[in-house]
């Protein structure tokens, strides 16, 4: 083969693997609206269209953005966005149905609890490495407890025509007296019809667990992932006391995702998001276009 004739196969070749790449992506590249809630929060119509312009097509949203989910719906429409997912107030004590209610006026698919344990724990920050203790320990009881009330939203959000998904982060992974962590116990106690998971791949790697190990373990449980990373830590369940694994762009920590992306394609995930935890190292939406160049040559 002479060399012009060499160069215009390879041409063609690369232009056929993009094609191929194309008509065959799984995921279509997603981001939680946590991540930008900076320029969310004082211009958001025109945050949203710069994640549109930026390759972004879902976003997942979250309860506190200062805006009605209808306002928030609206908004996500006009900047070309689709929202399948909403991550809502669910508690273990709340009366359900106005969180519902606010499910129906973001039009999602997806009912996800975020952070269910007890408002009296040391909750959710915005800080990390808070001088302050650890979440305490929640113990065979406390997951018991959890997963009943996981199944009741599930059996709600059911007869409300939604889906219901358990977002973790790491304390999910404290170890028990028998060893089993506590995620497990909630896959286990909970029914499968009712209850899937997102699984928040930085947080349950920094706990020190495998998302493949879950896939595989776990078969038909998992719908959506966040995809997250870390600068390098030890592992660690404390979430917001002073060993708080501090969050970077995806891509410049220590979390790899290629064999986490291969494993996914056959565990029936449907919607990835991108998210990033404290501190930031530029403006949220900058770091959400380096979070988004990493996430594409995955999708």
């Amino acid at each position: 083969m002479k060399r012009r004739e060499f160069l215009a196969a390879g041409v063609a070749s690369g232009v056929l693997l993009r094609k191929l790449h194309a008509t065959t992506r799984v995921f279509s590249a997603g981001i939680q609206l946590y991540s930008i809630r900076g320029p969310l929060k004082s211009a958001a119509p025109a945050a949203l269209k710069t994640l549109h312009s930026i390759g972004f097509r879902e976003v997942e949203t979250f309860v506190e953005t200062g805006f009605t989910p209808s306002q928030m719906r609206s908004m996500v429409n006009d900047a070309g966005l689709r929202m399948p997912s909403a991550h809502l107030a669910f508690t273990m004590t709340n009366d359900l149905g106005p969180v519902f209610a606010s499910a129906a006026e973001f039009q999602v698919e997806w009912a996800v609890s975020s952070f269910l344990r007890h408002l009296t724990d040391p909750g959710r920050t915005n800080t990390p490495n808070l001088k302050q203790p650890a979440l305490p320990p929640m113990g065979r009881d406390g997951f018991q407890k959890m997963a009943a009330r996981m199944n009741e939203i599930g059996r709600r959000a059911k007869t409300e025509g939604f889906k219901y998904a358990y977002h973790n982060h790491n304390f999910e992974f404290e170890r028990l007296p028998d060893g089993e962590a506590g995620y497990d116990m909630l896959l286990r106690e909970t029914d499968p019809d009712l209850v899937k998971f997102e699984v928040d791949c930085g947080w349950m790697v920094v706990a020190g667990s495998n998302p493949v190990d879950y896939f595989h373990r776990y078969p038909g449980r998992f719908r959506m992932l966040h995809i997250k990373d870390f600068q390098p830590t030890r592992p660690t369940i404390d979430m917001v006391g002073p060993d708080r694994p501090k969050g970077t762009e995806l891509g410049t920590g220590f979390i790899d995702y290629a064999p986490i992306f291969h494993a996914a394609q056959s565990a029936g995930i449907q919607h990835v998001f991108a998210e990033q935890e404290e501190p930031y190292s530029r403006s949220q939406l900058e770091s959400a276009k380096v979070s988004f160049n990493y996430l594409e040559r995955f999708l």
